[in-house]
Parts: C-alpha cells; sequence; structure tokens
C-alpha cells in the first residue's frame, strides 16, 4: 500500500541506483548462464571429428597437432544431440521447486550457489568429455538444474527491489542477458577456440561464472533496508512505492488452477518459447538453406537477430514503464498492447520471410525483424504474473516456465521431425505452425488477461492446499 508521504520518482536517480546495478548484475549473470549453455553448440564442431568412423565412443583422435589442445572424439550425431539437449531436462525440472523455495529460502544463497555451481560443473566439461560422453551428459543435466534455480529465483528479486513504475525496465534489462549472451558466444567463442582451444571456452566462461558469483555474495543484499550502501532517498522511494507481500509457503491450488489470466499467461509463454525456440536455434540452419552462406559469415548473421532482439527487450520495458508513468493507458492494456507486438509481429515477418523474401538482404532484415520482435513480450506477458499474484510470483514463474521450456522443446523436436520428413516444403509447414500457436494463444490472452492482483492471491486470502 502506497502512503501519503511517498517519495517522487523523478526526484530519484535511476541510473546511479543500487536498483539499476542489480538489474546489470542480473544481466551479466544471464549472459554468462547462457554463454555456458550455448557454447557447446559451437565447440562441438571443433570436439568431434566427423570424418572418423564410429568407433569407440570416447577414443581421442591421436593427431601430431593440437592433440592436447584440441582433443577430438568419435561421437556419433545421435549423441552429439543428446549432449546438446541435455541441459534443458536440468532446467525444466529445477523451475517449480526452484520458485516454490524462493519464497521460503534466502535468494541471496539461492541464486548465488546455482550461479557457483552451473560454472564449477562448465569447468569440468573438458575433463568429462575425456572419461566419457555418459559424462558429459550428466554434467550438462546437473548444470542445467542449477541454471533453472538462478533463472526463476531471480526474477523474486524484483518483488522487494521494483517500484511498480519501474518493473518492466528492470525486469527486461535483467532478463536481456538471455538474449545477449548467445550474440557474445556465436561473436567469440569460434575465435577463442581456434586460438587457445575449445577446452578455454568452458575455462573462460566458468571462471567468468565464478567470479561472478563471488561479487554477488558480497554486494547483494535481500531488502533495500538492509543494504548499507543505498541512499536514504532511494530506500524510501522503493520501500513506499511497493506493497509488501509476504511470500507464503501455503498456495491456493485450486484457486490458481480455475484462474483464466493465469491460464492466458500459460498458454501465451508456451507460444513466446515455442517461436523464440524454433527461431533462435534453427536460424543458421535456415540461413544455409536459404542463403548458402559459409560457417563464418553464418555465425555473424546468425549472431544480428539476438544484437537486435537484446535492445527491442530493454526498450520494451522503458516503453512499458513510461506509458504506465504517464498513465497513457491502463496496466491491463500495457500488457496486452506489449503480448499483442511480441507474437503478432514475429507472425507477420515470418509470412513476410516465406513469400516476400526474394533477395539476400530481404531475406536478413526479416529474419532479424521476426527475430527480435518476440522481445515486446518483455513489457507483457514476460512480467504478467507479478501483476496478478506477487505473493506467489516464484512459483507461479516457475510454472509458467515450465509450461514455457516444454513448448521450446516441443518446438525443437517437431521441427527437427518435419525437415526429416518432408523433403518439398518443411520450412513453410514449420512457420505456419509458429504462426497458428501464436495467435491462437494472443486471441485468448487479449480476451482474459488481467493486471491486477486476483482475490486468491491476496494477503488476507485464507486458502490451503
Amino acid at each position: 500500500m502506497q502512503v501519503d508521504n511517498q517519495v517522487s520518482p523523478g526526484k530519484v536517480p535511476f541510473f546511479c541506483s543500487i536498483r539499476y546495478g542489480i538489474s546489470v548484475f542480473l544481466l551479466l549473470c544471464n549472459v554468462i548462464i547462457m554463454s555456458q549453455r550455448v557454447c557447446m553448440s559451437l565447440t562441438m564442431l571443433a570436439m568431434v571429428n566427423s570424418t572418423e568412423p564410429r568407433g569407440s565412443s570416447n577414443t581421442s583422435t591421436k593427431e601430431l597437432q593440437d592433440n592436447i589442445k584440441n582433443p577430438v572424439y568419435n561421437w556419433s550425431t545421435e549423441i552429439q544431440g543428446i549432449m546438446l539437449s541435455s541441459i534443458f531436462y536440468g532446467v525444466l525440472i529445477s523451475q517449480i521447486p526452484a520458485g516454490y523455495l524462493s519464497g521460503i529460502y534466502s535468494l541471496k544463497k539461492m541464486i548465488g550457489f546455482a550461479l557457483l555451481l552451473s560454472s564449477l560443473f562448465t569447468l569440468l566439461l573438458p575433463l568429462a568429455a575425456e572419461f566419457g560422453e555418459i559424462w558429459v551428459i550428466i554434467c550438462r543435466v546437473i548444470k542445467g538444474l542449477f541454471q533453472g534455480v538462478t533463472l526463476t529465483t531471480q526474477q523474486v528479486v524484483w518483488i522487494k527491489w521494483a517500484p511498480p513504475l519501474e518493473l518492466g525496465r528492470l525486469t527486461s534489462l535483467s532478463l536481456s542477458g538471455l538474449l545477449l549472451g548467445p550474440c557474445i558466444v556465436l561473436l567469440i567463442t569460434g575465435l577463442i577456440s581456434d586460438s587457445l582451444g575449445w577446452p578455454m571456452v568452458f575455462y573462460i566462461f566458468g571462471a567468468c561464472g565464478c567470479a561472478l558469483s563471488v561479487l554477488w555474495f558480497i554486494l547483494y543484499y535481500e531488502d533495500p533496508k538492509d543494504h548499507p550502501y543505498i541512499s536514504i532517498r532511494e530506500k524510501e522511494y522503493i520501500t513506499s512505492a511497493l506493497t509488501q507481500q509476504v511470500s507464503s509457503s501455503t498456495l491456493p491450488i485450486k484457486a490458481m488452477l480455475k484462474s483464466a489470466p493465469l491460464w492466458v499467461i500459460s498458454l501465451c509463454t508456451f507460444a513466446f518459447f515455442w517461436s523464440n525456440t524454433f527461431l533462435s536455434i534453427y536460424t543458421p540452419i535456415y540461413i544455409d538453406y536459404k542463403l548458402h552462406v559459409d560457417v563464418k559469415e553464418n555465425g555473424m548473421l546468425s549472431s544480428l537477430p539476438n544484437l537486435f532482439a537484446w535492445i527491442l527487450a530493454v526498450l520494451a520495458g522503458y516503453m512499458a514503464d513510461i506509458f504506465q508513468t504517464r498513465n497513457t493507458f491502463s496496466l491491463v492494456t500495457i500488457r496486452k498492447l506489449f503480448t499483442l507486438l511480441g507474437l503478432f509481429l514475429p507472425s507477420l515477418f515470418s509470412l513476410c520471410l516465406l513469400y516476400l523474401s526474394s533477395t539476400f538482404y530481404a531475406t536478413v532484415i526479416f529474419l532479424i525483424l521476426a527475430n527480435s520482435t518476440a522481445s515486446f513480450a518483455m513489457g507483457g506477458l514476460m512480467i504478467n504474473v507479478v501483476d496478478i499474484a506477487p505473493r506467489y510470483y516464484g512459483f507461479l514463474r516457475g510454472i509458467t516456465n515450465v509450461i514455457g521450456l516444454t513448448g521450446g522443446l516441443i518446438a525443437s523436436t517437431v521441427t527437427g521431425i518435419i525437415l526429416s520428413e518432408d523433403a518439398e516444403s518443411p520450412w513453410l509447414k514449420i512457420f505456419l505452425l509458429m504462426i497458428a500457436n501464436n495467435m491462437i494463444s494472443l486471441i485468448f490472452y487479449l480476451i482474459f488477461a488481467k493486471a491486477e492482483v486476483q482475490d486468491w492471491a491476496k494477503e488476507r486470502q485464507n486458502t490451503y492446499l
């Protein structure tokens, strides 16, 4: 509940504030997480000798040149696929437990230790490769578990640190690291692998994560009231602007299951992850199919959508907050507007990609637009949960992440099946399926979405499992 003497946001600096510093810190955390996750997609090209016959699954190819710096293994394409996807199962499993526990245990310890352990298993991956492919898979599954904890619990930070009028920009800035990370990986992983050897990729990203986790333990505080370096003005502004919602271990499950606003958020999250996963993973393959460029140019072109997606994600949060601050639209209208942009525009530009991309530059432009405009959802459905149920944000964020990740896994699987079985027009079917998914979800969201705290999520509501 806001108090009468609350500090005006115009008098409180944003860019030189503790809350902004936390957002930048989480951005770096997400960049490291995505770097640790995605780098193997490129290092696999150096780790595997695809020209070797399938012999012993972990026999290092004895070459006189670069044998120590770049050991090469005879892993089949099936094993490579399992290795690359195994991390997502770890992320998927940890979402709901992490969301539930984030309302009970210290966020400082959960995020710090999860980031540290993810980084340690990244450092261990080259050693795991020497012992066998099964150890690589185990290593990546465990790493995924800790990354899932980090991704879910970090969003609960804003319950105590983000004033409502700044929630969009702080959240979108921190989450934009998930888009900036792949862009950085695509640009520098190849250079590190060529100059220092592929194991150094894991050592560098792992060491950066360890250093970042140490800084997190030192610099982060759970509550603005406890931070020793926060200004009195900023502390008063945050505490007076926030409705302090006490997290509860008692969950109103029945009420949640009957909540239409929660269902449409989940449905749109499924569609968002479906389209985002498909566009991010299969962009290099589509570029190769459509433009027939070499690997180096493919990598550079594939990084451009992630770069523009990061920029738009940051802008989306700022725009949503400006609309709310100036009372341009109601909060529910803002959420619906940015969700509309985040699901409709990628669908529109995907159609343009299918039917209007007759030249090289047209293909690149529409591909960038289809990938990057999904970031508008950062100002809509991606933070809508905190509007309707701040008390249970961690748990519900875990639920919606699980639903979204499931959509991503299904999208990857279905796309692979269509590409392998349809030789005539696979991309037409793949894009149309994504567009239909986006549009159906969007229609339900525009009808049923809400942006006020639901009755079952209010503090005085007495509900039980």
